[in-house]
């Protein structure tokens, strides 16, 4: 295991064009389970100049049935896709929310698909989909993220919120960050660069202006990182110079694309999946959570201080085909037992698709807050998500008194 390193990880933000199309369909799925818990969606959606584009799959009772929309629901949905835009503040020429061109091209699921996800007589409900799942933990920041993420996410949730609030007027809704660290053994001991590229109001990219953004960037850099770690640290603000033209305008944005960013910065493996845009039937959103929920809960035990857990599913099967656990020689006790701990926490109710959107309550409509700024470590409306909580903690302790 390498002792001395250097490790990157980067965030966008909110008006960036990919997660523009990320907050549009989550916002689609919040729809619709807002009227049908059990409502099935796929939504994709394509973002460019002047442009929405949704494509996809949809079951929800009392808005699209047997191949046919309920009054008023498309109306709805562009309403939807509308106000997520002008939230996130566009209101250019090249996109702006009540101008830009929008096409729906949802349609009913397909019923091959359904018939193995939906429960009957002679089978539980089965996953929605293959595929493999990974969660992960480490105790580098409070919130058990990997701090070269948790710090690019934090430099741009700065900045839009001071966008937001008028305090720093000349920011425009398009921006990216990453912030490299270096380690000595797992623990981050320095910030060797800092990269920000903000889209920006005329002019601010000479003279005065562009250095009164340069101050106000590295000022929230040093705001959001701690200040024993910015010793001898390089700073890249937007070093490709103007950067006025941005969002859809600038490049076309498509759901799904920032999985990294959504996820643990490249600290951990990803299984491909996007979660953005699918109801939680769909184990590659469902299973990512619970993964991180378990990870989190053995790293907060002291069992570990780093996990990673992989999960395994096949289409229309109800029961996970594997699990796996590594705490990467951080252990206090082997990965083999915490993974018969895991599968014996009888409140888990196992870790079928429909046993873990009950424990953890995920037929609501709360993704759209999760699609920017990435899905683990947060909170939205004062409290974490639920797959952030710690409430195995105990159970887990307890495996091993």
């Amino acid at each position: 295991m390498r002792t001395d390193y250097l490790f990157t990880s980067e965030s966008v933000s909110e008006g960036h064009p990919d997660k523009v199309a990320d907050q549009i369909s989550d916002g689609i799925v919040d729809l619709f389970l807002s009227k049908d818990p059990e409502a099935r969606i796929a939504c994709e959606t394509l973002t460019t100049t002047q442009l929405v584009v949704l494509a996809g799959e949809i079951r929800c009772k009392g808005v699209y049935e047997d191949g046919k929309w309920a009054p008023g629901a498309q109306e709805e949905i562009e309403a939807t896709v509308r106000e997520t835009v002008k939230r996130i503040g566009y209101e250019q020429d090249g996109f702006h929310w009540e101008k830009f061109e929008f096409i729906n091209r949802l349609h009913g699921q397909s019923a091959h698909i359904a018939q193995g996800v939906d429960a009957a007589d002679n089978k539980d409900e089965g996953a929605g989909d293959q595929g493999i799942m990974f969660g992960y933990a480490t105790d580098e920041t409070p919130d058990l993220m990997p701090a070269t993420l948790y710090y690019s996410h934090k430099i741009l949730e700065r900045m839009a919120a001071d966008r937001h609030s008028g305090a720093a007027p000349f920011l425009e809704p398009d921006a990216k960050s990453q912030v490299t660290l270096r380690y000595e053994g797992s623990l981050p001991v320095a910030a060797t660069a800092v990269v920000v590229s903000t889209q920006h109001a005329p002019g601010y990219d000479e003279g005065e202006k562009e250095a009164e953004l340069h101050a106000y960037v590295k000022r929230v850099i040093a705001e959001v990182i701690p200040p024993v770690l910015l010793r001898d640290t390089t700073y890249y603000i937007n070093p490709t110079g103007s950067f006025e033209i941005g969002g859809p305008d600038g490049d076309a944005g498509l759901t799904g694309r920032k999985i990294i960013v959504d996820t643990y910065g490249g600290a951990a493996p990803h299984g491909g999946g996007a979660f953005s845009g699918k109801d939680p039937t769909k184990v590659d959103r469902s299973a990512a959570y619970i993964t991180r929920y378990l990870a989190k809960n053995v790293v907060a035990a002291g069992l570990a201080t780093r996990c990673t857990i992989q999960i395994a599913y096949a289409i229309g099967v109800s029961e996970p085909l594997s699990l796996y656990v590594d705490t990467h020689e951080t252990g206090t006790v082997g990965d083999d037992r915490i993974e018969a701990a895991i599968k014996a926490i009888t409140k888990l109710g196992g870790l079928t698709p429909r046993a873990i959107r009950t424990h953890l309550g995920l037929n609501k409509p709360i993704y759209q807050p999760t699609a920017a700024y990435g899905h683990f470590g947060r909170k939205a409306d004062g409290d974490f998500f639920p797959w952030e909580r710690l409430d195995l903690v105990d159970d887990l302790k307890a495996a091993f008194a």
